[in-house]
């Protein structure tokens, strides 16, 4: 079956179950699903239930679309997103943010939990995404183009909106949440990066490292849609911390800082007018 293929039956059982139709799509990343479960559903699908659709196998990550209004703007949640990681292909990592334009989202905002790079971070910062460094993992576009999807060669000067990014940061000063910026890198995983590699990263002029969010916004992008991202620095990157790293440590952290990340997102979809 080829990805449009996939994508349209996926599409298909979505609307067997809800023709709600979000007008922004919101990716919740590692112990940041709090906010998944404070809104007020409308119709939640898990998906498992959708045939053929990849499933969230990590910690944290509860593994279904929310439908639900934020003030007046109808949105869609992943609560927990899947990872190359896991063992799916590129395409199958990515085929949710396709769906989720299919959907009828024209806005996505990702967020994820990261290793702080930049030394002047630490842990419990929130970073917004100015751009990133995606060389370390496959191309989401890899393989025969989907014209439906968008062109051969997309431009990717600018995949994080910067015009949302002022906006977003204006929010932040407004509601007390006050962001960082950077650039983020992402790795195939699901090893920690070494104290070498880390190095490395900061050589290239990475501020944060994860395991997800470049190859989605990569697949947005060539779909035409709005992209906006944050970085919950949940851990100090290896060799810049001297402790051993763990998951543990990154969920604790991601669910200190959810509060104040739930304020910050609330105040940026209420921002939006419903068109």
């Amino acid at each position: 079956m080829d990805v449009y293929e996939k994508l349209q039956k996926s599409l298909a059982a979505v609307r067997g179950i809800t023709d709600f139709k979000p007008k922004l799509a919101l990716v919740l990343g590692s112990g940041l699903g709090a906010f998944g479960d404070r809104v007020k559903s409308i119709c939640s699908i898990p998906y498992a239930e959708i045939d053929g659709f990849p499933v969230s196998t990590v910690q944290g990550h509860q593994g279904r679309f929310i439908f639900c209004m934020v003030g007046t703007v109808p949105i869609v949640v992943m609560q927990g997103r899947v990872h190359y990681y896991e063992g799916y292909d590129m395409q199958d990592v990515v085929l949710p943010i396709r769906l989720m334009k299919l959907m009828g989202a024209e806005e996505l905002i990702l967020t994820n939990a990261a290793g702080g790079i930049n030394r002047s971070f630490v842990p419990g910062d929130l970073m917004q995404v100015t751009g990133h460094i995606s060389t370390f993992v496959p191309s989401p576009l890899r393989g025969a183009n989907v014209e439906e999807l968008g062109v051969r060669f997309p431009d990717m000067s600018a995949v994080y909106d910067k015009d949302w990014l002022e906006e977003i940061s204006a929010i932040g000063q407004r509601v007390g949440v006050p962001l960082k910026r950077g650039v983020y890198v992402q790795t195939p995983g699901p090893n920690y990066e070494t104290p070498e590699e880390i190095r490395m990263f900061e050589t290239l002029g990475a501020d944060a490292v994860g395991m997800s969010t470049a190859c989605e916004a990569i697949a947005a992008r060539h779909m035409g849609m709005r992209v906006a991202a944050i970085s919950c620095i949940s851990n100090m990157a290896a060799g810049i911390s001297k402790q051993p790293l763990s998951h543990q440590e990154v969920k604790e952290t991601a669910d200190k800082t959810g509060p104040r990340f739930e304020k910050l997102l609330e105040a940026v979809i209420k921002q939006k007018k419903q068109s």
